[in-house]
């Protein structure tokens, strides 16, 4: 049996502390950058989808 010591661990783009394999990730694992979701909300500034163009377009009114 495997301990936790033996799964492969990551550490999370936006916190930076270590992350361990889990089996809900396995199919996901290579793609998997943050540890949580509450840190992939807070993606660092530059890494984010929704940047400031994006916040420019929000605040428009559409006719």
């Amino acid at each position: 049996m495997r301990t936790k010591a033996d799964l492969p661990v990551k550490t999370c783009a936006t916190c930076g502390r270590p992350f361990a394999w889990r089996r809900k990730w396995a199919r996901d694992w290579e793609n998997l950058r943050y540890c949580s979701k509450a840190c992939s909300g807070k993606r660092r500034p530059g890494s984010s989808a929704a940047g400031p163009d994006r916040a420019l377009v929000s605040d428009r009114k559409l006719a």
